[in-house]
This record gives C-alpha cells, structure tokens and sequence, in this order.
C-alpha cells in the first residue's frame, strides 16, 4: 500500500517536471512604432468584372443580395488582383492581392478585408496577410492590421496604411498600402 502511495507521488511529480521543461517561456517583444523593421509602398490596383471585361477583371462579385440598402450590405467580391511599386496599373507587378472583402454596414460604405500578398519578385519571396474592417467611406485613410506570413515574411506583424489613390465608380479603383512590419525574423 505505502509502496502504491511513492508511486503515485513520484509519478505525480514527474508530470510536472515534464510540463515544466517542455514549456516554452514567452517574453513580449517590444516595439518602437517610429521605427519598423521593414517599410515600403506598394499600390493595389482593382478591377471589377461586369460582363464585358473578363480578360481584365481581377475581382467579381460572388454574392450580391439585393435590396438590402444603398450601401452594398452583404456583397462579398472575391480577388486576385495585381500590386506594383507605382501608381501605373501597366508597371510589372511584384506580388498579387489575394483573397476577398465583404461589405458589413448598411449605414455607410465599410468593408471587411482578408488579403494574402504573394511575391514572387527577385526582391521578396513569401506572403503576409492583411485582415481587418476597411471603414473607407468615412476615413481618407486606414490602418489595417498585418498578421501573419510567410517566406521573406515569415509571421510578421504591422500595419498595412490604405489610401485610395483613384477610384472610378464601382469598375476600378487604387489603392496606396504604406506597409510598416514591426515584428520581423
């Protein structure tokens, strides 16, 4: 009996020395948000598809209710869209925008954005995601967060900053991403 009690007892203690060696320690990483490890400009360029355009479209809407206000309530457009280092939308691009957004307000025109940027240029190989609201109708610019990636990217985190830089209607529009990555490996 006392002999079953030490076994229980060392096993017992045994876990927790495991659990305890196998946990890994974690220490917050501070940042200095005037001072990104990496910094660039890319632009986004969007082209709807509206029956006439496949060969140029880059984006099109798969789901779009109808009579649910002015304000494009519950469509959710679907992309792949080009990004280069200007504003030209004709410039060779160095990664695509891929992914979809949704519009979630009936009140005004906001968006919900999940965007992957694949490069693939001599410059940078990998990916990193944009993920976050797009409150574009009330704000000339907008901070959206930088969560993950991968490659060159590898789990970065920052701030992707959008700008409209041209928009025509509903057919097109460019977008200024001043990215800042603050966590970077």
């Amino acid at each position: 009996m006392v002999n079953q009690i030490y076994k229980q007892v060392f096993s017992f203690f045994l876990s927790v020395l495991l659990l305890q060696s196998s946990t890994v320690s974690y220490v917050r990483k501070s940042f200095d948000l005037n001072k990104p490890c990496r910094h660039f400009v890319l632009y986004l360029h969007n082209i709807a598809y509206d029956d006439d355009n496949a060969a140029n479209a880059t984006a099109a809407t798969i789901v779009n209710p109808l009579g649910l206000g002015d304000y494009s309530f519950g469509r959710v457009i679907i992309c792949d869209d080009p990004v280069t280092m200007d504003q030209n939308y004709l410039s060779k691009p160095v990664a695509r925008a891929q992914g979809f957004y949704f519009y979630n307000k009936k009140t005004n025109f906001n968006t919900w954005v999940a965007w992957t940027l694949v490069f693939n240029s001599t410059k940078h190989k990998g990916t990193f995601t944009i993920m976050d609201a797009n409150p574009y109708g009330m704000e000339p610019t907008r901070d959206l967060a930088i969560v993950g990636g991968t490659g060159d990217f590898l789990m970065t985190r920052g701030i992707a900053t959008l700008k409209t830089k041209l928009s025509q209607g509903s057919k097109y529009f460019c977008l200024e991403m001043n990215i800042k990555l603050y966590e970077c490996y």
